[in-house]
């Protein structure tokens, strides 16, 4: 608050003639000195001459002058504003004004915010940002650029759930971080926002972060800096933050944004500053009291220590994002009551969060390599470092080392004994566990004394994307089983058609709820070119289900197969794949899906989809 006193007083003392009464100055002129000398006489005037050039005087000193120069004030419409360097008199800030201002907002009137924080030369292109290039894997960088930009805009803000899909969350990851250039008549910076913003919703924080690290700050919106902000909270990386919160002109005025300020304001040198910031915002009582504690523990931390917080849980009945990124970056635990009850979306955090012990990880990942953001291998890690560590009994450790077993165990039926204890419990994420056992299914032999249990072991295998090893049960697989469907589905480069009496036994055998599963199959198989017309005409109608009718999505999907770009297909299929359950997919949306991705040379993902749809229809 001094901080603020001294430089609002010292603006309003440059910028016009008021002057504040203080205590008189003590006098440090010898005596003698501040009694002034008596005025002279006045000189009588001088007659009147012509105006003349003044001569050149000799080098030496001026004459003084003498006298008063008064310069006319102006009036009526001439009179304007008094302005000084800039600064306009008239919307000068008030006494209490000032007062209220934080550090950030200060520095901001005073003009003491920096630009930018990376030289002119070094400034980076915003013609193609992204973070995978096409030799990395990547989509092609052009393949959006002639493209209409209202329908890209749509196609991504309209993306604002989760995908049911897990192989669908994989594809539109890679489409969105893919280093493209921007729709034509589509500011490359509006370009990256809905990239970053629908990253986010996915749950893939640390990508999104990566992406706005890609872009230099000084090309940030307000708009990118939010999802920037977002990026680095959800990966708990407070202060990554700093450079957007301290150099974005924005006209946010919340609470975390001003949290945010202090606490990049206390990493920047300006602890007390920032400090007194908090304190005044915790005084204000626009924040619940958790999260300026957790804000004032961590601006404390970046200087030499002060007053002590205490981080108090008593109150607190859910777990925010905010809270979640403080106290984790500040190894500040949560209770378990809270931490037990977290949302699907902090739990995908909580998977990849380096802060938290293994174990803690281990329900997280359920979700999170359901979803997609957890590959097979990374699961398999986190459970071989809890196995490592030795947990004791817990669930997570006991998990692990059946998880061992079935791995490495010698005898083919014991191992999926354990895959099967692995599979148990896992409540509403099986599917997540069935990644987790990917390679475990691969390494089993397939032979006919495990034909009961082949659907599911091939399901495993198409989770992690192992087609090949999945392929080696087509000999052991009853047609007409889920686990035929599942082959018939992911065989790669498959050139004979299904037959009806395989659809027949399928359909007659399928116990589903509303036949779900042969209705997905039906769609897969027709998407992927698998099927005869009079087939798919003729269990269409035996299954009830419209493969053929438009909307406004089967049109934007379908021309942009047709020329053949598979970013726009990508874009559209995660808008036509989003919800929370596979209960929200309709074959209709699947066969334009598969059949678009096939045709745009991603028929590995079609296949995938595919299969994963008919394993959890």
């Amino acid at each position: 608050m001094k901080a603020g006193w001294l430089l609002g007083g010292a603006a309003l003392a440059l910028t016009s003639s008021l002057v504040l009464a203080q205590s008189a100055p003590e006098d440090l002129l010898p005596p003698g000195f501040d009694t002034p000398a008596p005025a002279p006489a006045p000189a009588p005037a001088p007659a009147p001459r012509a105006t003349q050039a003044p001569a050149a005087s000799p080098a030496g000193p001026a004459a003084p002058r003498t006298g008063e120069v008064v310069q006319a004030l102006p009036t009526g419409d001439d009179a304007a504003a008094p302005t000084v360097t800039g600064f306009d008199l008239t919307k000068l800030p008030t006494l209490e004004e000032l007062e209220a201002m934080t550090t950030d907002e200060l520095d901001d009137f005073l003009g003491l915010k920096p630009s930018a924080d990376i030289p002119a030369a070094a400034r980076r292109s915003m013609e193609r940002a992204g973070i995978l290039s096409m030799s990395e894997g990547g989509l092609p960088g052009g393949s959006l650029a002639k493209q209409p930009a209202a329908l890209v805009r749509a196609a991504l803000k309209g993306t604002n759930k989760p995908m049911v899909s897990r192989w669908g969350h994989i594809l539109l990851r890679r489409a969105l971080v893919s280093r493209l250039a921007a729709p034509e008549g589509m500011d490359p910076v509006e370009f990256a926002t809905l990239r970053v913003r629908t990253l986010n919703m996915l749950g893939e924080y640390a990508v999104a972060r990566a992406l706005v690290q890609d872009i230099d700050t000084a090309d940030y919106s307000p708009a990118l800096a939010d999802a920037a902000i977002d990026a680095y909270i959800g990966t708990a990386d407070i202060v990554g933050a700093c450079p957007a919160v301290r150099l974005v002109r924005t006209d946010r005025d919340d609470a975390q944004w001003k949290m945010l300020s202090g606490i990049c304001a206390a990493f920047a040198g300006e602890e007390t500053r920032a400090q007194n910031d908090l304190r005044r915002l915790q005084n204000s009582g626009q924040m619940v009291a958790i999260d300026i504690l957790l804000a004032q523990r961590f601006a404390g931390a970046a200087g030499t220590g002060g007053k002590a917080v205490t981080i108090e849980w008593d109150e607190v009945s859910d777990i925010t994002p905010w809270r979640f990124a403080l106290a984790n970056a500040l190894s500040e635990p949560i209770p378990d009551n809270l931490a037990d009850d977290l949302a699907p979306a902090l739990l995908k955090s909580a998977a990849v969060t380096p802060a938290l012990a293994y174990q803690q990880r281990a329900p997280g990942a359920d979700v999170a390599g359901q979803s997609g953001i957890l590959s097979a291998s990374a699961m398999v890690d986190l459970y071989g470092q809890i196995h490592a560590e030795g947990g004791g009994d817990s669930e997570a450790a006991t998990r692990a080392a059946r998880l061992r077993e079935a791995y490495v165990g010698t005898d083919p039926a014991a191992r999926l004994a354990a895959i099967r204890d692995v599979w148990s419990d896992a409540g509403g994420f099986g599917y997540g566990r069935m990644v987790l056992t990917a390679y475990a299914a691969a390494r089993l032999p397939a032979q006919d004394d495990f034909a009961d249990d082949a659907g599911e072991l091939i399901a495993s295998m198409l989770s992690a994307g192992l087609d090949r090893d999945a392929m080696l049960w087509a000999n052991v697989v009853e047609r007409g089983s889920v686990g035929w469907a599942l082959l018939a589905i992911a065989a790669p480069n498959r050139r004979q058609a299904v037959t009806d009496g395989e659809m027949d036994t399928f359909v007659d055998d399928d116990d589903s709820s509303g036949q779900r599963k042969s209705r997905m199959l039906l769609a897969g198989l027709a998407g992927l070119g698998r099927l005869q017309q009079a087939t798919i005409n003729e269990y269409s109608g035996k299954l009830s289900v419209s493969l053929g009718g438009e909307t406004r999505w089967t049109r934007a999907i379908d021309g942009a197969a047709q020329v053949g770009n598979p970013t726009l297909v990508a874009l559209l299929a995660g808008l036509g794949m989003q919800g929370d359950s596979w209960d929200r997919m309709t074959a209709r949306h699947l066969f334009h899906i598969v059949s678009a991705l096939r045709r745009v040379g991603l028929e590995a993902e079609a296949r995938m989809i595919a299969a994963e749809a008919v394993a959890r229809a």
